[in-house]
Order: structure tokens, then C-alpha cells, then sequence
């Protein structure tokens, strides 16, 4: 079993991910058993500045220290549970020597599985203006839809004020249901939770469309991956 490397941004997303490795991977390990973890941690705050700034290469620089650390830790391959600063990968994949898991691919992946053929795209303003997404689906031959500008302004606030920090308000579920239910009706058949917060709030539940939701797939993504030992 290979060694799985986190490199954390926001708290609350890099604990669901962790947390979805630990109790997910005991059905194909047996009672209790998942590959061994490391994450790392730069302060959140320093993320944030960086961000406000537009400056990727700052954030590369930031998860290129966790990914050394990582690497010096003998990880066998990389994750970042963090949708928004996968735009920075490009740039502090130069830098190390493991090979990353990236999100949108993973997401991408299963789309394409499931069938679904036009998404909506949930995340950050950073997240949803990026390629981050667009380039994976148009690989894939799926078609996206991101929410508009004052939808962006508003999920980005939940997400920033509140998801990241623990808080779920109804005000804030009941907000992104709307834009779901708006997707859904300019033909969008399932919607990415592009933040990795945001499946602590949506689901399959209580959305009106099928969710695909990242932080999952990503730590699903990475228990096969330790399990072929493929590097």
C-alpha cells in the first residue's frame, strides 16, 4: 500500500477528506485499516492573502513547502483537498518529485462514468472564473455552466465567512439550493461542489440536482490509488 500526502488549505475540507479516507477504506482493507496519511498544513491566513492578491505563484509556493515536507515524509503520491488552489498546481508541480491526484480530473472522471453531459460548477470566485474545471470536463466532452456575477460574490462569502470557519447557516444552504435549482433549469443535469466545504452543506438530499462532490472523489481517488501501488 502506497503512503498518502495531503497537502491541507482549509481546515474543514482537509479533515473531510482525511476523514473519508479513514472510514471508507476499511471496506476493502478489512475492520478499521487505511493506507497511512500525512498531511501538512501551511496557516490558513497566508492562503488567503495570497488569494486576495490573485497571486498563484505565492500559493504554489505555499503548497510546494507542504509537499516537501510530505515528500521528506516518504509519501508515495500527492493530494490537495482544496479545489480553489489547484490553480496554482501547474506551478508547484514543477518543484516536486511525487505526482499529484488533481480534483477536477477525478470529478471529470466520474462524470463521464455517470453519464452526465452539462454540470454546474459550485466553488470560490476564485474557483469558478479558473479552468480549473472547464479544461477537465471540455476533455472529457462535458459541457459547464458557472453561476453568474453576483451568485460568485454571494457563494464565495458563505464560503469564506462561514463554511470554512464551521459555521452552516440554513440561509447559506438555502442560497445554494436556488442556484442549483437554476442550473438545473439552463439544462444542467448534476452540479460539482466545487468547494470542499460545501458537501459539509449539500448532497444528494437536499439538492434538486446530482452531486458530484469533490473532497470525496478525491479521497476515494486516493485509497484506489494506494491500494494498485501505481506511481
Amino acid at each position: 500500500m502506497q503512503h498518502i500526502g495531503i497537502v491541507a488549505c482549509s481546515a474543514e475540507g482537509a479533515a473531510l477528506c482525511y476523514r473519508t479516507i479513514c472510514t471508507e477504506a476499511p471496506s476493502l482493507l478489512g475492520p478499521r485499516a487505511h493506507p497511512t496519511v500525512t498531511l501538512h498544513s501551511q496557516s490558513f491566513a497566508a492562503y488567503v492573502e495570497c488569494l486576495e492578491r490573485e497571486d498563484w505563484h505565492g500559493v504554489a509556493a505555499l503548497m510546494l513547502a507542504s509537499a516537501r515536507v510530505l515528500e521528506d515524509a516518504g509519501v508515495d503520491f500527492l493530494i490537495c483537498p482544496d479545489n480553489t488552489i489547484h490553480q496554482a498546481l501547474p506551478l508547484a508541480e514543477v518543484g516536486t518529485k511525487r505526482r499529484w491526484v488533481h480534483i477536477a480530473e477525478v470529478v471529470a472522471v466520474e462524470a463521464k462514468a455517470r453519464g452526465f453531459r452539462k454540470l454546474g460548477i459550485l466553488g470560490t470566485r476564485w474557483l469558478v472564473v479558473s479552468d480549473v474545471y472547464p479544461e477537465k470536463l471540455s476533455a472529457h466532452g462535458i459541457a459547464y455552466l458557472r453561476p453568474n456575477d453576483d451568485e460568485r460574490l454571494e457563494i464565495n462569502r458563505i464560503i469564506m465567512d462561514e463554511l470554512v470557519a464551521g459555521v452552516f447557516k440554513p440561509e447559506g444552504i438555502a442560497y445554494h439550493q436556488r442556484v442549483i435549482a437554476r442550473m438545473k433549469q439552463e439544462g444542467c443535469d448534476a452540479v460539482v461542489l466545487g468547494c470542499t466545504e460545501i458537501p459539509l452543506t449539500i448532497n444528494d438530499a437536499n439538492s434538486s440536482l446530482p452531486t458530484l462532490d469533490s473532497t470525496r472523489l478525491l479521497a476515494r481517488a486516493a485509497i484506489k490509488r494506494a491500494l494498485s501501488g501505481d506511481r
